[in-house]
């Protein structure tokens, strides 16, 4: 896709890092990407294409769909809705007569169980039939099939998209050709259109937070970029994996590349950054999980929901190591749960191994460098 635009000298354009690692410096005689008229419309036609693209899937079927008695993902979520509406905080996650966890039990974090409460409150006014509880199981009427597609559309535009944008710089007119084909590709990529506009799914939420934060973290606010992080591992706790490598790049992009201090005042200063950023995690962890703290949940029921080990360490038909490898070798069949259990932290870290070299090799050669 050719994107065209021109090229101007602009002194605010854009800010670089300078100081102590944290403090934000002007830079002059920049260059900034020019929007064209051309460019314009060929943004607008993709935008188009896109939405023309999530609506067609939502023409078509999904699984589950007419399937009793769970009915697939479509029903997971309309009934996450139900619940989240229906029951206090401190039973979200609670088995019980109006909550049977057995049907699709919520065991996403506390930021998914607020999105459908959310979506949960605007379906009750718009048509109480939809999150009725128990006896709203099953539904599947064309209107809230609509309200259900609807709902996906608009968490994707505002959360994912907006992000994509702020990550290649769109809203600061800094864009590249490269990173504007990115962007194409990022909002056309199938996989996550067909999960989620095909089968009531809002993966795009989480992905849009972290995007968020990405953004936040090349820009050097690592605090804002902490809290987006934070949110995002609470709306699904698949962003573990993006988990070691954040904090990995905070801690080398935290220390200090003033040379003018001396070793111990670039480690003092970074200790600093460091319990900075501890702090906003922990203050954001804590707003997120305050209603059930407040309403005295039980949190341990809570985490063994949202990290269900005693089902495996993989779930069928979901695309991971686990899964592909036991279709050569039968994990489920020649092993226990909690051998599995002990295994899987050694295979991750040792996945992830190239991470830690990568950031020792930072920290050695910044700090050679304040040596010489």
């Amino acid at each position: 896709m050719g994107w065209t635009g021109d090229f101007e000298d602009d002194p605010l354009s854009s800010c670089d890092v300078s100081g102590e690692g944290m403090e934000m410096g002007c830079c002059k005689n920049k260059k900034r990407f020019v929007i064209s008229t051309t460019y314009q419309a060929s943004f607008l036609a993709l935008l188009c294409f896109a939405i023309t693209v999530q609506v067609a899937l939502s023409l078509g079927s999904y699984s589950g769909h007419a399937t009793p008695p769970m009915y697939g993902d479509y029903e997971a979520q309309r009934h996450w809705m139900e619940i989240t509406y229906h029951l206090p905080v401190n039973q979200w996650y609670i088995n019980g007569s109006d909550n049977d966890l057995n049907y699709w039990g919520l065991d996403y974090p506390p930021l998914t169980a607020y999105h459908s409460w959310l979506f949960g409150s605007i379906a009750n006014k718009l048509n109480r039939s939809w999150v009725e509880l128990h006896i709203s199981r099953g539904i599947e009427t064309e209107s809230h099939k609509i309200f259900m597609r609807i709902t996906v559309l608009v968490t994707y535009w505002i959360v994912y998209v907006s992000s994509l944008l702020l990550s290649i710089g769109f809203f600061r007119y800094t864009v590249s050709h490269r990173m504007l084909n990115y962007c194409a590709v990022a909002v056309l990529y199938p996989g996550l259109l067909v999960v989620d506009n095909g089968h009531f799914q809002y993966n795009h939420v989480s992905l849009g937070l972290f995007l968020f934060s990405f953004a936040c973290f090349v820009s050097s606010f690592f605090k804002l970029g902490s809290m987006f992080f934070v949110l995002a591992l609470n709306f699904k706790q698949m962003e573990l994996y993006h988990a070691l490598p954040v904090a990995i790049y905070l801690l080398s992009r935290s220390f200090p590349s003033n040379n003018r201090l001396i070793t111990s005042q670039r480690y003092l200063s970074w200790a600093k950054q460091l319990f900075v950023i501890f702090i906003t995690v922990t203050v954001t962890f804590l707003f997120v999980w305050l209603p059930f703290l407040v309403t005295r949940s039980d949190l341990i029921q809570i985490l063994h929901r949202i990290f269900p080990f005693y089902r495996g360490i993989f779930e069928d038909k979901v695309a991971n190591f686990w899964c592909a490898i036991n279709i050569l070798y039968k994990l489920k069949s020649n092993f226990e749960i909690f051998v599995l259990l002990r295994v899987r932290p050694a295979i991750l870290l040792w996945n992830e191994n190239p991470a830690f070299v990568s950031w020792l090799l930072i920290i050695s050669n910044t700090r050679c460098s304040s040596i010489d």
